[in-house]
């Protein structure tokens, strides 16, 4: 017996060891594998595709030494604004000062080169936080190399393998978060642990602020040092015309025409993968959520069909919108060009090292390019209406233009807080004219100017456990009037809103609103049988339930903040239904009124009766009395209980609105900490500190 029971523990420790060695195999080789599983391109994808398209050179000091490039502004953007501002720096780096640079979106290029820059150049960094202190899509490779333990670069094994390169760094974040710029910082840390040398002052942007005057305000130092570092004689580089960015044609014809595609044709053969590059049109479903006339709530369905997307409970989706025709026409009217929105035209970047050869897919027309592929309803910044100054038609309209990218306070009164975009801006510069009602602006200016229209990101509201090929989707319509004349409307909930409108058969109102193209490219979108579809991809999310199942949760999610609880209710419901231990599932939840927007009123009571009686829902309706009650004021109710569930290990979720909801909530669980927890205010923030840095306190919260 004892021989024989000596061989079994051999044999199970081989076992064991053997699936630790599989396992740590797996984990280094998990992106060669995810490859294979998941189709995830690699530099070289099959023979056929290897013969037809090129390798694109991934070492960007090469490029740079061979096209003379002194400067290399990297970005890592999510929405857009950081790869805008890599573009208007570049564009004052070659004509203000006369240095040959380049911009580039830091996932196509192999950062291990870092360590065999030139001592002589100069490498900008312009670094968006995505989230809790995470990096963008685009920048979590280099994210992840650059704070590996020892990155391993292309020549340098020293300890300090960048000391030979120069940086400057601008981290683009919103002060409501946590980890405000935490991937800026992280950046400017980790290459001077490196030995490379910033040069100049880190510059930091808040978006809850004015990441603009930010930006502007960190120029003010930055060229300066810039110049200094490069030897940079500013007054001797000779001031010229603008050199475009675009070179713009019009075409008599083309066999290939865009419409609103997202992604360009790809080759026949070549295996379609769906993800943030090329967005899957997917069939979807709405109902609306809420029971009052001016007020509404979309629970959208999307099928993920047979597209390899895939997600899982606390992920995001993504839904690229499009533009509104109100906005498209007097866009298209202030610049002359509403006779000639059908026109073919494509675009080129005239830079040929430029990571992207076109700023979307050409050749198209002027009515796509409004519609699918430029964000002209955000606000155009100050430095976009001092550019546009220069082709104004009149002395007013000039000296209007002029006032709002100088004045400060005239542009955030008019432009900031009127939310104007950027054909209404050039409509109220035009307003003193009669005569002359159009802008004459070349069209490459306005692509140089407009960031590309980007995906809105929501948390999903469905279990990947309950429904693995279904998402669903919780978004209110979204409109404000900032001054009593003036109506915006949300760009995205407002065109999901038109199609709800559309599949219903939901008879216009007297209230006006804007319309949509939602047959979209080729009748893509919108068939004659009222089958609808929208492009998407899947976002990952950090915001998950604990493993274990038997550890207690507690969810505040007030409106649609519910939504991935919901998700998670349904999940934990369904874990239950199969027999799992599954902890104590408390839901806070607010709204308004109980009989207006009390979402899914009808779900929660079958899903905490599966639950159990120590599960519960509990609400705060902030209109239903006199006396407004919110979220935190039933958690501070219940705040003896709640401290008791956090005692044995509960998992924290907040989801919903940064500004003050989630700090409220943060200051109620300090508070539980000082009064139930017998700590100083100091060791309160450092209990819930510590629950953050364990996941055991989660945000999913916006601004």
């Amino acid at each position: 017996m004892t021989r024989t029971t000596h061989h079994l523990l051999d044999t199970l420790d081989v076992i064991f060891l053997g699936t630790i060695g599989v396992g740590t195999i797996a984990w280094f080789a998990r992106k060669q594998i995810s490859n294979k599983l998941f189709g995830i391109r690699s530099a070289v994808e099959t023979k056929t595709e290897a013969s037809k398209i090129p390798e694109k050179e991934r070492n960007f000091v090469k490029i740079m030494r061979e096209q003379n490039r002194r400067v290399i502004f990297f970005y890592g953007s999510q929405t857009g604004t950081a790869e805008d501002y890599a573009s208007r720096l570049a564009k004052e780096c070659s004509q203000r000062y006369g240095v040959s640079c380049m911009t580039a979106d830091i996932e196509l290029y192999d950062m291990s080169y870092l360590d065999t820059m030139d001592k002589d150049s100069l490498v900008v960094f312009l670094m968006a936080t995505y989230g809790e202190g995470e990096p963008t899509d685009n920048a979590a490779e280099f994210w992840e190399f650059l704070n590996g333990d020892a990155p391993d670069f292309s020549q340098s094994s020293e300890e300090k393998p960048l000391e030979n390169i120069r940086f400057m760094v601008f981290g683009l974040g919103n002060k409501t978060y946590e980890h405000y710029n935490s991937v800026g910082r992280a950046i400017n840390r980790r290459m001077i642990e490196l030995g490379a040398t910033r040069v100049g002052e880190a510059g930091e942007g808040d978006d809850d602020g004015s990441l603009e005057d930010d930006f502007l305000a960190w120029q003010e130092s930055m060229w300066p040092a810039f110049c200094e570092a490069l030897d940079v004689d500013e007054s001797s580089v000779p001031k010229g015309l603008r050199v475009p960015q675009y070179k713009v044609q019009e075409l008599e014809s083309s066999d290939t025409v865009y419409l609103g595609e997202l992604t360009e044709v790809s080759e026949e053969k070549a295996t379609i993968v769906y993800d943030a590059k090329r967005p899957y049109l997917a069939t979807l479903t709405t109902r609306d959520l809420f029971s009052v006339p001016d007020r509404h709530c979309l629970h959208i369905e999307v099928d993920l069909g047979i597209s390899n997307l895939s997600y899982q409970t606390g992920d995001h989706i993504a839904i690229w919108p499009m533009n509104n025709e109100t906005q498209v026409n007097t866009l298209a009217s202030v610049l002359g060009l509403g006779d000639s929105l059908d026109s073919i035209v494509s675009i080129n970047a005239i830079d040929t090292t430029s990571s992207k050869p076109h700023p979307f897919p050409v050749p198209t027309t002027y009515r796509t390019i409004f519609r699918h592929y430029l964000d002209i309803c955000t606000v155009p910044s100050r430095q976009t209406l001092a550019a546009l100054a220069e082709f104004a038609p009149t002395e007013a309209s000039k000296q209007c233009l002029e006032t709002l990218s100088v004045d400060k306070s005239a542009y955030k009164l008019q432009v900031i807080d009127a939310v104007r975009s950027l054909g209404e801006v050039l409509e109220l510069a035009l307003a003193s004219s009669e005569e002359n009602r159009q802008i004459p602006v070349p069209f490459d200016l306005i692509v140089e100017s407009l960031s590309r229209l980007q995906p809105r990101y929501y948390s999903i509201s469905s279990s990947s456990k309950e429904s693995p090929r279904t998402i669903s989707v919780t978004a209110v319509r979204l409109d404000f009037q900032p001054t009593p004349e003036r109506t915006v409307f949300g760009v995205n909930t407002n065109y999901l809103w038109n199609i709800h409108t559309t599949l219903h058969d939901i008879p216009t109102t007297a209230r006006v609103y804007p319309e949509y193209a939602l047959a979209g490219p080729k009748g893509t979108l919108m068939s004659d049988d009222k089958v609808a579809r929208i492009p998407v991809h899947v976002r990952r999310s950090q915001f998950k339930l604990p493993r274990n199942t038997s550890i207690p949760i507690i969810m505040i999610g007030p409106g649609t903040g519910v939504a991935p609880f919901r998700a998670f209710v349904r999940e934990r419901a369904a874990q239950k239904t199969e027999g799992k231990p599954v902890g104590d599932t408390w839901l806070f939840f607010g709204c308004r009124h109980p009989d207006q927007d009390f979402l899914y009123k009808e779900e929660w009571p079958g899903l905490f009766d599966t639950l159990g009686e120590s599960s519960r829902i509990i609400t705060a309706f902030s209109r239903e009395t006199a006396e407004k009650v919110y979220v935190q004021h039933r958690l501070q109710e219940v705040g003896q209980e709640v401290w008791g569930m956090m005692e044995k290990g509960a998992y924290i979720y907040v989801c919903g609105d940064a500004k003050n909801m989630a700090k409220d909530v943060l200051q109620t669980f300090i508070g539980f900490a000082q009064s139930f927890g017998d700590r100083s205010e100091i060791k309160a923030q450092e209990y819930i500190k510590n629950l953050r840095s364990t996941g055991r306190y989660q945000e999913d919260i916006w601004s």
